[in-house]
């Protein structure tokens, strides 16, 4: 992924519509070289389309809210209304959504049980952050999933949006750090950068729901980069980091 098509892809993702032509002029690029990525790039051929006046449209957009980000999610919401409805009503609300976007639902090995995890870590780091930032307007996704071809798929378990920062976190049911998990958490990382555009900031995290009071970086391999691994009880820990919070 070069500057040119991410710009492109932010370009059309930020419009309610826009000509190649126009995008040409913000991005200074000839028409053969805007057609090229218009028509070569995956992120445009497969999550933008033009419409019958010529104009390129985003499925999902890169302004808050991020309309069409519902369409390949689980469950997607304000953190208001996720807040307002009942676990049951947000477990078949998850549910119904997960079967609408193609998500395996076989429960055989407690995928359910990981759901209401999940759940119930949401709902406990809501509360600890009440007292310290306004977050009703935030968006959350539980179970983001875009399979378009086979060089896009970006999976998260879930998505918190704040102004500024992208909260991708993936929950293991586990008491311990696993290699495997960590790199798993931080492997999206990148896919999202360019979904969201460059006014947001992706913060990758790993959340084991087993562990208590766990919160530590942990170095990502062949890469100098941390990845915040913490335990249910500490989530609140990744966004008080990053959050511009101001404490009583």
């Amino acid at each position: 992924m070069n500057g040119n098509e991410r710009r492109i892809y932010e370009i059309i993702c930020s419009h309610n519509g826009i000509k190649a032509k126009d995008i040409g002029k913000k991005t200074g690029l000839p028409r053969n070289v805007i057609n090229r990525y218009l028509y070569g790039f995956p992120y445009i051929k497969e999550l933008c389309y033009q419409d019958s006046e010529y104009k390129w449209h985003g499925m999902i957009s890169q302004n808050m809210p991020h309309k069409g980000l519902e369409n390949f999610s689980g469950y997607y919401g304000l953190v208001s209304d996720f807040l307002s409805i009942t676990k049951d009503e947000w477990f078949e609300r998850l549910k119904q959504g997960c079967k609408d976007i193609g998500r395996n639902l076989n429960d055989t090995r407690g995928l359910f049980h990981s759901f209401l995890d999940c759940y119930d870590t949401m709902i406990a780091l809501f509360d600890d952050l009440k007292e310290y930032v306004e977050y009703d307007s935030w968006e959350i996704v539980f179970e983001l999933r875009i399979k378009k071809s086979r060089c896009l798929r970006i999976y998260a378990d879930v998505l918190v949006i704040a102004p500024s920062y992208v909260f991708s976190l993936e929950f293991k049911m586990k008491d311990a750090i696993e290699g495997d998990d960590v790199a798993q958490a931080a492997k999206y990382n990148e896919y999202l950068e360019v979904l969201f555009g460059s006014k947001y900031e992706i913060i990758s995290g790993l959340v084991l729901t087993g562990a208590t009071d766990l919160y530590k970086y942990i170095p990502m391999e062949n890469s100098s980069a941390e990845l915040p691994v913490c335990s249910g009880d500490m989530l609140f820990n990744i966004f008080i980091e990053y959050l511009p919070i101001v404490f009583p």
